[in-house]
């Protein structure tokens, strides 16, 4: 098993049709506190943090670690691509996986930004680690997550109760490199 630490990061900027997949940077700081405030983000995330402790706490280059990418669309910052361990405590069948999540802003969704770069990202994960799982966990509520899930491969393994409501746990097979 691979871990996301040891790959070289950051990555060469990453880029699909309309989007940049990139490392956070210093000009990032204020969407990442938009996007960790936003109730409308954090609807099945268990609620936004609070503006002002995010203001306090949030370093100077949020989220500078392997496996986090900045979602840029024409120059700016509308989300955020996580592929980390998954750890036993969320679930026995995801644990030692990468775990895929995103964070977009509500104005860009429905533009099918959040399918382009999580495809793009799970290309670079495959290229990086070839034949490795990916796992995604959703609250089946999240019928938009549910719907990218599918769109990107993930089967169910099991739905689960966790924070008082339904979650899903969905598994991509890994992609096997052509000899």
């Amino acid at each position: 098993m691979s871990d996301l630490g040891s790959v070289a990061w950051p990555p060469e900027p990453i880029r699909s049709e309309r989007l940049v997949l990139r490392a956070p940077e210093a000009r990032d700081r204020a969407v990442f506190v938009e996007l960790l405030a936003s109730a409308e983000v954090h609807t099945y995330l268990g609620g936004p943090r609070p503006r002002a402790e995010l203001e306090r706490e949030m370093p100077g280059v949020p989220e500078r670690w392997p496996g986090s990418f900045v979602v840029e669309l024409d120059g700016s910052m509308i989300g955020q691509i996580l592929l980390r361990r998954a750890t036993e405590h969320r679930r026995p069948a995801a644990a030692g996986k990468a775990d895929l999540g995103y964070l977009f802003l509500p104005r860009a969704w429905g533009s099918g930004y959040a399918a382009e770069a999580c495809a793009a990202a799970l290309g670079w994960f495959d290229g990086v680690f070839p034949g490795e799982p990916v796992v995604l966990t959703t609250q089946t509520a999240n019928t938009g997550s549910m719907r990218l899930a599918a769109k990107l491969g993930f089967t169910e393994v099991e739905r689960f109760r966790a924070w008082d409501a339904e979650q899903w746990l969905g598994l991509r097979s890994p992609v096997t490199p052509s000899a």
